[in-house]
């Protein structure tokens, strides 16, 4: 049977964790290590000045005083010494193009790709107005996390997922693409000596067929990422 390391940068309690542990049942055993705090946009941090705290959840599951990577590498090395797979997410909100440097999402996965496991980060890209259907998400994320545990693998490798986000009754196609390598949309408003961030993640540029942009022309995007 396949062990499944389950984690994610939304912090334990996160919806779409409870969405992502349901789609892995169906494919191998799933072992539970998340964030006890949300981390998004972490990036690859990691800890090592401090001690992390673990505390159980659920049955086999827990939650850690650290970020996503320090799960995978606790998880992996410790906690769960018959990992197969890692899956990450699924997260809310897109992980698309220039977001693999700052997501933690993704770096969970990256972590487990150093540590020569079989990695997936599953994101849910979120347009205003629209409720998320986590229960949609699970259902789109499944087949593709099945297909993609049953690719031929290289060591070093992992990959990216977003998923978008429809009107109901409409439907996805899964269309495998590059990350795109355009900058995000990076502007602040002053205010005194503070500033808040005001760029807009939906109107940032994008290159035609690339993830950013077939994600947000509504399909499930799919790249393959290395080390």
């Amino acid at each position: 049977m396949r062990h499944i390391l389950v984690t994610n940068d939304d912090g334990w309690d996160a919806p779409g964790l409870a969405a992502l542990k349901l789609a892995a049942r169906e494919l191998g055993q799933v072992h539970v290590l998340a964030p006890r705090d949300p981390h998004s946009y972490v990036g690859h941090r990691i800890t090592t000045d401090k001690s992390l705290d673990l505390m159980e959840t659920a049955k086999g599951e827990f939650s850690l005083s650290g970020t996503p990577a320090d799960c995978v590498r606790v998880g992996i090395t410790h906690l769960f010494p018959k990992i197969d797979c890692v899956l990450s997410g699924i997260n809310r909100g897109g992980n698309l193009g220039a977001d693999l440097f700052i997501s933690g999402t993704v770096a969970a996965a990256r972590e487990a790709a150093y540590l020569g496991t079989r990695a997936i980060a599953i994101s849910q890209y979120i347009r205003a107005g629209i409720e998320v259907d986590w229960n949609w998400s699970q259902r789109e994320a499944l087949p593709v996390i099945r297909q993609l545990l049953d690719e031929p693998w290289s060591e070093g490798e992992y990959w990216n997922v977003n998923l978008p986000h429809l009107a109901p009754g409409e439907s996805a196609e899964v269309v495998h693409c590059e990350p795109d390598r355009k900058r995000l949309d990076v502007r602040f408003r002053r205010e005194g000596e503070s500033f808040h961030y005001s760029g807009s993640y939906h109107s940032r540029l994008r290159t035609p067929g690339f993830d950013v942009d077939r994600c947000f022309e509504g399909n499930i995007t799919v790249s393959r990422l290395r080390l």
